[in-house]
């Protein structure tokens, strides 16, 4: 099972996003959440709470079932780009300059790599090959 936690209109710039998502793509979601609580960037900060919403996002179609029985990764996690906001700044000789506020959407995504029941079938089992010769 899994669930999905989006943040839309962060006043940052997509790129500097993308460094810190990088990081935590793919990693047990403890793991992440340490490596997010020891990075100095303002993204982090961001992502940190990004996380904790995706898992109580699963925790709450479980009805409630804590997270922490399960080994909850992050399976997918991607940033796009968002709105420009854009300004313009009084520059020498009458000139000006453009300013860009750029924004971003973050899409994570968290998944258990543990069964939940016996009926749901084990999603990371190896597909063996047919060969019947």
């Amino acid at each position: 099972m899994e669930a999905v936690a989006k943040l839309k209109n962060v006043p940052m710039s997509a790129r500097k996003m993308r460094l810190i998502v990088d990081v935590i793509r793919g990693k047990k979601v403890n793991d992440a959440l340490d490596i997010l609580r020891f990075t100095k960037q303002e993204a982090s900060n961001w992502l940190e709470k990004l996380v904790l919403s995706a898992v109580a996002n699963w925790e709450y179609k479980l009805n409630g079932e804590s997270a922490d029985d399960y080994d909850l990764i992050i399976k997918t996690a991607f940033v796009d780009e968002g709105s420009t906001l854009k300004r313009f700044r009084p520059a020498p000789h009458g000139r000006a300059h453009r300013i860009r506020k750029r924004t971003n959407h973050v899409t994570i995504i968290v998944e258990n790599r543990i069964a939940m029941e016996a009926g749901e079938e084990e999603e990371y089992e190896v597909v063996e090959e047919a060969t019947e010769e």
